[in-house]
């Protein structure tokens, strides 16, 4: 798969397949591409050779977004707004919660456990502007998390977080991928961040994409 912005290519010959339960982390100096490689993969923009994939079909086709869970890079609550940790993980939602539907059973019991998973459940009444930086990048990760997608994609999710925040983000996502089968694409430009974690890690070069790890776990058809 290839793209580029008026003429000049930026994501050149990019083979990549990531499978269920793996971690994958991307690295790549600023500008080399890795942003543009996250929003083919979310559809935002379209390849101009070969084609983007999610679950086996197409993005242009692909409809069950709820699969895919996006946090992106330098996310931030409004820490003005007068919102619980709760609310935030719940507006996850709004795509399944049509306006006047309550939340059913099972959306409770999901967002209790995404609470639970990201280590927010005694915080959860709490307003979001109350919380540190870390913490309220998990609530972020957990609203993502909320529809139960099978595909998880941060975006430099640790930027601006302190060590205590790193180690708990560290342990949800171990848990996330060795219990509950979710692929996580994890875009980061310090290794330190992901080490211990990744089933493989892949580099962006000027657009071009090189395995580092173990490259049965990444490489394979777009």
């Amino acid at each position: 798969m290839s793209f580029g912005y008026n003429g000049q290519v930026v994501v050149r010959d990019v083979s990549l397949q990531v499978r269920q339960g793996t971690f994958v982390a991307m690295v790549g100096a600023n500008g080399s591409g890795k942003s543009t490689l996250v929003r083919l993969a979310l559809g935002l923009l379209r390849p101009s050779q070969g084609h983007v994939r999610l679950f086996g079909t197409d993005t242009a086709a692909f409809r069950q977004w709820w699969q895919v869970g996006y946090v992106p890079q330098r996310a931030a609550a409004d820490s003005t707004l007068p919102i619980s940790v709760d609310e935030v993980v719940r507006t996850g939602l709004a795509g399944q919660l049509h306006p006047g539907r309550r939340a059913t059973r099972r959306h409770r019991q999901r967002i209790e456990h995404v609470l639970e998973v990201m280590g927010l459940a005694a915080l959860r009444r709490r307003r979001i502007g109350e919380l540190s930086g870390g913490q309220q990048q998990r609530a972020l990760i957990a609203r993502a998390l909320v529809t139960e997608p099978s595909l998880l994609i941060l975006d430099e999710p640790t930027t601006g977080v302190d060590a205590d925040a790193r180690a708990v983000l560290r342990a949800s996502l171990e848990h996330l991928v060795a219990v509950e089968n979710v692929a996580v694409v994890y875009v980061s430009h310090d290794p330190q961040t992901f080490a211990g974690l990744a089933t493989c890690v892949v580099e962006l070069r000027a657009g071009t994409l090189h395995v580092l790890g173990p490259p049965a776990h990444a490489a394979g058809s777009a």
